[in-house]
């Protein structure tokens, strides 16, 4: 059932006012290869996945509204039916997407969230608007916790991949882009509750309801596995063969049962982190999932808002977990797309996807 917004809701949408650093400016896609960049592109990959991963899709949630989700960014042909089987459930005129800062370091990025000054993003069937709330809320963060930062938000490929999939089921919305960098659980856990507060605050003034007017969506890909092809970089602990691979599967489904499934706490939280980074250098992997900052800062900022809002508890469902070799990728080079990464036994990537209501 589509959702029915107030007069006062659409103004607070649509007609709030314009504080965009470059006006009219358009975000265009960096990764065209790996995502959709036009309409048929997705129709015809959404197609392909419904008669080749039905089995997987048709078993998972639908026609639900997620108050907060975590999503891959990995090639379409990968992750496949994740991305449908998470994003049809976002219904929200308004969605918060937490990205990762994949080169950071480029530009010397840490401890503040990365905004972006677009007025839209590429989208294949139209253009995506960037919501005018994400200036109240820049407004509302104190000046070394948040960034504009274009350049950075120009080379970073996690926030795009699921936005043509995501137009496709709510074809009317708005985005708000926040990039995460290095930061130490301290700072993500004190920048987290002050960004909680800032988007009850613009909640509040703007009469939005999280889950029907706003959600949060929050991107990572799990872990990054291999031997091979991996910047000169060992990221296989448990070896490389078959019993390797289901020891880091192993690994894998450890984490996500610990830390991100069932009742959501920030003791879980900070135990992702604990995972995920390395405890004498929170800059380097422990584990090399690459959302180990946008997965701690955009859950804490979730459990911090609903203790604003009274909300019921958050419970983590898993939809699904699946790596680049675990299935046959979807066909997609006939319609100008393709892969970016090799995939196999010395180079993989987990998929992890959850949903929260």
């Amino acid at each position: 059932m589509k959702i029915k917004l107030s007069a006062i809701i659409i103004l607070a949408l649509l007609n709030c006012s314009n504080l965009q650093k470059h006006p009219l400016a358009i975000r265009q896609m960096v990764d065209t290869i790996g995502f959709a960049s036009k309409a048929y592109q997705v129709d015809s990959v959404l197609m392909r996945i419904q008669k080749t991963q039905g089995d997987s899709l048709d078993t998972k949630p639908m026609n639900e509204s997620f108050r907060m989700a975590i999503c891959p960014h990995d090639d379409y042909t990968y992750v496949g039916w994740q991305y449908p089987a998470v994003l049809r459930n976002i219904k929200a005129k308004v969605v918060i997407v937490f990205g990762v800062a994949h080169k950071a370091k480029k530009f010397n990025l840490e401890n503040k969230l990365i905004f972006d000054g677009f007025d839209y993003w590429h989208g294949s069937y139209k253009d995506i608007k960037v919501s005018c709330l994400r200036d109240e809320i820049i407004k509302k963060m104190p000046s070394d916790m948040a960034e504009v930062h274009d350049s950075m938000q120009i080379v970073e490929h996690s926030i795009e991949s699921m936005l043509p999939i995501l137009q496709h089921y709510n074809p009317d919305v708005q985005i708000i882009p926040i990039l995460i960098p290095y930061m130490s659980f301290a700072r993500i856990d004190k920048i987290s509750n002050r960004l909680a507060e800032a988007i009850n605050s613009v909640a509040k003034e703007n009469q939005l309801e999280w889950g029907k007017d706003f959600a949060i969506l929050i991107t990572t890909d799990a872990v990054h596995y291999g031997d091979e092809d991996w910047g000169g970089k060992n990221y296989a602990p448990f070896g490389t063969d078959s019993i390797g691979y289901q020891n880091a599967v192993a690994h894998e489904h450890e984490i996500i049962n610990n830390c991100l499934t069932g009742h959501l706490t920030q003791q879980g939280i900070q135990k992702f982190f604990e995972y995920t980074v390395n405890p004498n250098d929170h800059r380097e992997y422990k584990w090399a999932w690459c959302g180990r900052y946008s997965i701690p800062l955009g859950l804490s900022t979730a459990l911090y808002l609903n203790g604003y809002q009274k909300g019921i508890p958050f419970n983590g469902e898993l939809i699904g977990y699946s790596t680049s070799i675990d299935h046959a990728p979807i066909e997609v080079e006939d319609i100008r797309m393709g892969k970016t990464a090799i995939a196999n036994i010395h180079h993989w990537v987990g998929y992890a996807s959850l949903g929260y209501k």
